[in-house]
């Protein structure tokens, strides 16, 4: 059976037009949710007068966090069209790919994009740019001159809502299909343990091209109706002052463990006062126990999720009275999500045995934009393969272990190997390389790079770095070089990262 979405903005706009829907801290603009629809309305008459926008067509955005972001968002869903955010941190080299592969009919930017978007534009041949981010964007007076939309083009659960693209293990990006369905459903799982409903109040810092920024809290408290916070940038001082403030009420807050770790170097975080009712949440990379117990001693257990963009955000979490009992664990399954732990002979693994985790559920993207290959590899019948190992306790809580797969991850952010690799497979003198992740007590992990360099061919630490610097995000640098005569491999030729580890996988 075909199931009809429903316009949550709109529903609440009639029914509590008067609440404050969204707050740019950037500016201090609030609008309720009567202003919400008005400006989705009258965006989306906008984009398809101005620049043709229908059924099917993608919309892209590179543009720091903004409450315009989410207008933009529910715009494309009155036009049956397809939301494509992209992450601002990479190279014009490596957003290429990205507008290549989701060909957007318009490509709105910031001020400080401009170049970048008009070098894109002309690459990937998107005839339409759109500037955001100022009083007198292209994005305000397309608003201020446009009627409502008069009739928004009906979706179903099954139609794509957004594409976010993720890095991928072959050295190009993966964009994961985000449908209505899975953004609901993903309302669904998160409001049990994050208690969500019209009085949540949530401070958004993660970036919103990001599934943690989108759909881990922000999306799901408008499905129910409360208020979203949006920072530019994450910012430590501000964001503990925010959530230490009993006049900005946030109750629910979701961060990376660096995000904790520099709010936990300030001086203000001495005398810091939490409210019993915030419920601050912790995920995207393994969570080091000392940081949970000194946020613990603070006054403030942290509640740990898991979750990936194919599952458009999370699908374990603690409950909240489970945060000091068992900490270091993700928590249980969410309630429409199915987990199995599975070995690598394809049998389940015991309680207290590691396993990969599989998943499945309605919440789960159906696959990969233009790239049948890569969705008919994440699958086995009918479970994504998530490449994390975990473990299972009696209770049925789960622990991160490990990642199956080489990707690790930095600030929050997935880095997979295989793309830094072919990025310095572009420096002549480099004959061999292999990147893999070593422990930092800031970022989690970051990469180090094994290099073997050609015969007579002399390369500097620094050579790397330039290079990888002119090519890469900051979060996919290499933090470190290792020079040695050769890498080890196995018998099929490959290399053998286990061996790597061993020798040099030390902090």
């Amino acid at each position: 059976m075909t199931v009809q979405h429903h316009d949550w903005i709109a529903h609440h706009a009639n029914g509590r037009g008067d609440q404050v829907a969204m707050v740019d801290l950037a500016t201090g603009r609030a609008v309720t949710y009567r202003e919400f629809d008005d400006r989705i309305a009258r965006l989306a008459a906008a984009l398809r007068s101005q620049y043709g926008i229908g059924r099917g067509d993608r919309v892209a955005v590179l543009a720091h966090n903004a409450a315009d972001i989410f207008e933009v968002q529910f715009a494309c869903g009155r036009l049956a069209a397809v939301f494509v955010p992209m992450n601002w941190r990479l190279t014009v080299s490596e957003l290429r790919f990205i507008v290549g592969d989701c060909a957007p009919k318009v490509l709105i930017h910031d001020p400080e994009f401009a170049e970048a978007a008009i070098e894109l534009a002309a690459a990937c041949g998107v005839d339409q740019l759109c500037t955001h981010g100022c009083v007198d964007s292209d994005y305000e007076r397309l608003i201020a001159s446009a009627q409502r939309l008069p009739v928004s083009e009906p979706t179903t659960y099954d139609d794509v809502a957004t594409i976010l693209y993720t890095s991928g293990t072959t050295g190009h990006p993966k964009g994961a299909i985000i449908t209505y369905g899975m953004r609901f459903w993903q309302a669904i799982n998160m409001a049990g343990p994050m208690v969500i409903s019209q009085r949540s109040v949530c401070l958004t810092a993660l970036p919103l091209f990001h599934v943690g920024g989108l759909d881990v809290y922000a999306n799901p408290i408008f499905h129910f109706g409360g208020r979203v916070l949006v920072m530019r940038t994450y910012e430590p001082a501000t964001a503990l002052r925010l959530l230490s403030s009993a006049e900005a009420g946030i109750n629910l807050f979701v961060g990376t463990p660096a995000h904790y770790q520099f709010m936990a170097r300030l001086p203000e975080f001495a005398t810091a006062a939490f409210s019993p009712d915030l419920l601050a949440g912790i995920a995207a990379s393994p969570v080091p126990l000392p940081v949970l117990r000194e946020w613990e001693m603070r006054g403030l257990p942290l509640q740990q999720l898991y979750g990936m963009t194919e599952s458009c955000g999370g699908v374990m979490a603690l409950d909240p009275e489970d945060r000091v009992r068992k900490a270091g664990s993700a928590g249980k399954a969410a309630l429409h999500v199915d987990v199995r732990l599975v070995r690598v002979d394809g049998s389940d693994a015991p309680v207290g045995e590691m396993g990969e985790i599989w998943l499945r559920g309605p919440s789960i993207t159906p696959g990969y934009w233009k790239n049948p290959e890569a969705s008919a590899a994440a699958f086995s019948d009918g479970w994504l393969r998530t490449g994390d190992a975990a473990q299972m306790d009696d209770e049925g809580y789960f622990t991160i272990v490990d990642r199956w797969k080489d990707m690790y991850i930095s600030g929050g952010e997935n880095v997979y190997p295989a793309e830094v690799e072919d990025v310095l497979y572009r420096l002549d003198a480099i004959a061999e390389v292999a990147i893999i992740g070593v422990p930092d007590e800031m970022w989690g992990e970051v990469g180090r790079a094994i290099v073997v360099t050609k015969q007579d061919r002399a390369l500097s630490e620094a050579d790397i770095m330039l290079h990888c610097a002119a090519h890469l995000a900051r979060y996919k640098l290499p933090r470190s070089i290792r020079f040695v005569e050769a890498l080890p491999r196995n018998a099929t030729g490959k290399v053998h990262k286990p061996t790597l580890r061993a020798r040099f996988g030390a902090a």
